[in-house]
């Protein structure tokens, strides 16, 4: 299997990326990707642009971990994470979630339970700017509740 775990300010092409992880394989059939973008607005209040903190070193280590864990529960044929960090403004590209697997209910099960992760678990911070000032953003119920659905997955299995 083939994993490339990447945090860094420049932005980067999905479709690159994506084709990067097929080339010259003959073995996959599926790759599904997952690219989040910069928002313009926050709980429907502006944004002008927001600023993505992470912990160097931690933060590749950390989701690296959760990489193997999902190579562990499908059958993978490569990952590709990338992560920026630094001030975004709307309409550019925050992260870039890959999988390839031989079939595709592999490859949408493990983007989506790394994805989950980054949005719950990673250490990054996220801070907004708005009209009325930065804010720091506060982790959503929303999005644990999604997460959880994992911890459920690996108690049944």
């Amino acid at each position: 299997m083939s994993f490339a775990v990447r945090i860094q300010r420049e932005p980067f092409d999905a479709a690159a990326e994506s084709a990067r992880l097929t080339k010259g394989r003959t073995d996959i059939g599926a790759v599904v990707s997952f690219t989040g973008i910069c928002r313009a607005d926050e709980k429907g209040e502006a944004i002008s642009a927001l600023t993505l903190e992470h912990y160097p070193g931690m933060a590749e280590t950390e989701i690296a971990s959760h990489v193997e864990e999902a190579r562990t529960r499908w059958p993978l044929a490569g990952v590709t994470i990338i992560h920026r960090y630094g001030r975004m403004v709307p309409g550019e590209d925050i992260v870039l979630v890959a999988t390839a697997s031989a079939h595709r209910d592999a490859a949408f099960a493990a983007a989506e339970f790394l994805m989950d992760y980054l949005k719950t678990r990673a250490p990054f911070w996220k801070q907004v700017e708005l009209a009325s000032g930065k804010v720091w953003v506060e982790a959503r119920s929303a999005d644990d509740l999604a997460a959880e659905r994992w911890n459920e997955k690996s108690a049944a299995e």
